[in-house]
């Protein structure tokens, strides 16, 4: 890693560490305003490196997040590494609970947002940060169009150790591990991806219900994008190249379990555009998959 790198690095870290302890600051303050969770969970994606430590976690260390992230009691998150908060999001005035990795170590498990104000409905998954570049600023716009929602971002690079932290392809993650906990409560997925437009040049989305067949949420998130002016290619019916997540781990746990997994693949010019952003995630919001 060159010095230039190494400074960067340690300047993000040093940013989202300030940030995680004003958190931590006002963690028995519910409701009380924190630092914006916009520039909070930009960060953390912009802090991820292909060449960063990383090592799995073990089945007992997911099953103490778990525990965390459905209960009230959240004293062993310091062991594995996380600090919680609370706050109230004011682009939405609904109150959230945090659970993020402390910046640098081999740790790199993930940033889980939880909406606090009504039960679980939608999980919103981010696999890729900082390599499918502003997927988690979709994916935190899409958390805040949908009371209910759990916004997970992958806490590795896509490249970390060799390909392991590329939490799509895996079943060893922390990623996967929660994920599949919340499939197993029958809650449906949207999982955000992005592609080259070089790629696909003649779509802008691409919508697959990966390994299942689609079903109507599936069906209903590209008719809504439909209605938009993006261009949606739907996988189960048309030729999207290699874009249609059918060996992705999260959407083959889903078609097992028999739940909703929508896999959105955007291209690189959408995700650049803050009104194509925008575009995305109020068409999924108005699919609302959460729906039968």
């Amino acid at each position: 890693m060159t010095r230039r790198r190494v400074l960067a690095f340690v300047l993000v870290a040093f940013v989202l560490a300030g940030a995680v302890l004003l958190l931590l600051d006002r963690r028995d303050e519910p409701g009380v305003p924190v630092a914006g969770l916009d520039p909070l969970v930009t960060e953390y994606a912009a802090g991820l490196r292909a060449d960063a430590p990383y090592r799995p976690p073990t089945n007992r260390e997911t099953d103490a997040l778990w525990a965390a992230l459905r209960s009230t009691d959240h004293s062993g998150l310091a062991d594995l590494g996380y600090t919680s908060g609370k706050g109230t999001d004011a682009a939405t005035g609904r109150d959230y609970t945090l659970f993020v990795n402390r910046p640098g170590g081999d740790r790199g498990w993930g940033l889980y947002l939880v909406d606090a104000s009504r039960p679980t409905r939608l999980v919103i998954e981010v696999p890729h940060p900082n390599f499918d570049l502003r997927t988690e600023q979709i994916g935190l716009n899409l958390f805040r169009r949908v009371p209910g929602s759990v916004l997970a971002i992958a806490g590795t690079h896509r490249g970390a150790a060799n390909g392991a932290g590329d939490v799509a392809h895996r079943t060893d993650s922390m990623f996967h591990g929660i994920t599949a906990k919340y499939a197993e409560l029958g809650l449906p997925q949207v999982q955000l991806h992005g592609f080259d437009d070089d790629s696909l040049p003649d779509s802008d989305i691409v919508v697959s219900p990966g390994a299942a067949d689609p079903r109507a949420p599936v069906r209903r998130v590209a008719d809504d994008l439909d209605e938009t002016s993006l261009r949606v290619c739907r996988a189960w019916k048309e030729d999207c190249g290699r874009l249609a997540g059918r060996n992705n781990v999260q959407g083959n746990t889903a078609a097992e379990l028999s739940t909703v997994f929508v896999h959105v693949e955007i291209s690189r010019d959408t995700r650049d555009s803050e009104s194509g952003r925008d575009k995305v995630a109020a068409a999924l919001a108005e699919a609302d998959p959460a729906t039968p």
